[in-house]
């Protein structure tokens, strides 16, 4: 049986010592896009799941395809047949999303703990513990950073060492959308701060040129020249 508290703990230290190795940006847009954003806290509203998690599970499970259920991306307004099957029909993607977080496993409506290790845990309970059993990051998670190299399970029950995961992780999309959406925090998370733009300096009036006299004659001139001599023969005294 899988340790939750560990898998909270190590999660939590791979947030902070992960970097991304693929680019995240192009979807990361679409999830905080206005719109989007929209129906995602419409559902936070009645679940409680913060809106950012809810939308990464939306993409890892049907490519935000808003026709796919959150719970596994079958058809919402048809009974889903893969797991967790037998859901539906709902009149509408946000009732689906709704049962799919309040009554189905891993129940991520009922979580407490919103901190980033805990939200990277309850992500990886959603798609399943195989891979903390054997040790390995989920690439469901972390797919796309440093974290994650190969290993995937290609169906039910069956783990292939080799296969790389192509889709873009949970953790790499948190990470990119709170770069793109400041309003995104988790516990935990180091703040990402806006880029320093030094301030302009006002600029130094050059300054103002001793005019010439008698006893400060301009470089060059006749009275130079004058001022030299005289130098000289006082010396010479």
């Amino acid at each position: 049986m899988t340790d939750l508290n560990a898998l909270t703990r190590a999660n939590a230290k791979r947030w902070a010592d992960a970097r991304l190795t693929r680019n995240f940006t192009a979807v990361a847009r679409r999830l905080v896009a206005p719109a989007a954003k929209a129906r995602y806290q419409a559902v936070a509203v009645k679940t409680g799941v913060p809106w950012a998690v809810i939308a990464v599970i939306h993409q890892r499970e049907s490519s935000q395809d808003w026709t796919g259920s959150l719970a596994q991306g079958d058809p919402w307004d048809r009974v889903s047949v893969h797991v967790p099957a037998g859901r539906g029909p709902f009149c509408s993607w946000e009732e689906a999303a709704i049962d799919a977080l309040v009554n189905c496993a891993p129940y991520a409506a009922r979580n407490k703990d919103w901190s980033i290790g805990g939200t990277l845990a309850m992500l990886e309970r959603y798609n399943g513990l195989g891979y903390a059993s054997k040790g390995r990051p989920s690439p469901y998670i972390w797919a796309g950073t440093d974290q994650y190299v190969s290993g995937k399970y290609v169906r039910d029950g069956v783990y292939d060492p080799n296969v790389v995961d192509s889709q873009l992780g949970c953790a790499g999309l948190l990470i990119t959308m709170m770069k793109l959406d400041p309003t995104i925090k988790f516990a935990g998370a180091a703040a990402i701060a806006p880029p320093v733009v030094p301030k302009p300096q006002p600029a130094q009036a050059p300054a103002a040129k001793t005019p010439a006299s008698i006893t400060n004659p301009a470089k060059g001139s006749i009275g130079a020249v004058i001022a030299n001599i005289l130098t000289a023969i006082l010396k010479g005294k």
